[in-house]
């Protein structure tokens, strides 16, 4: 009686097991550094899009709308006046910083679309610097990254 063999030996078989989880980890810690710069790109774009809502909602409304950050909380508000509820509440990550710089980290878009104050201020991350700028007349606003 002759017996068949077509199967592989467990020796062959751990040997492929543990080239494919040692290839297979190598994409996981790869893949964490893009974790964070989508964590930054993500936050820069949110907060684009809030800053445009609360310019385009003081001018519907006609009324001056608050920008407000809390460095030390990690947050920042949007709000028309202290008695009604804001508009906007963002909570952000510990690894992003928000400084003030010629502009601090509080100013009104006025009812016709312009800024308080006109200026700049920072936001560090792990791997990027971005400076958020204002420009003097119509609430115009840039950011670019350092």
């Amino acid at each position: 009686m002759k017996r068949s063999q077509a199967g592989f030996t467990l020796i062959e078989s751990l040997l492929v097991l543990t080239i494919f989880l040692i290839i297979s980890s190598i994409t996981v810690f790869s893949i964490k550094p893009q974790s964070n710069r989508i964590e930054d790109e993500v936050f820069i774009s949110q907060l684009k899009a809030d800053l445009i809502y609360a310019q385009q909602y003081a001018i519907s409304h006609q009324h001056e709308v608050t920008v407000s950050f809390m460095e030390n909380e990690y947050n920042y508000y949007i709000f028309e006046s202290n008695d009604i509820p804001r508009l906007v509440e963002r909570y952000y990550s510990r690894d992003i910083h928000v400084n003030p710089g010629t502009l601090p980290l509080y100013f009104r878009f006025l009812p016709d679309g312009n800024v308080s104050k006109f200026g700049s201020f920072t936001v560090v991350t792990k791997d990027k610097q971005f400076r958020i700028t204002f420009l003097l007349g119509k609430g115009r606003f840039y950011v670019k990254e350092e």
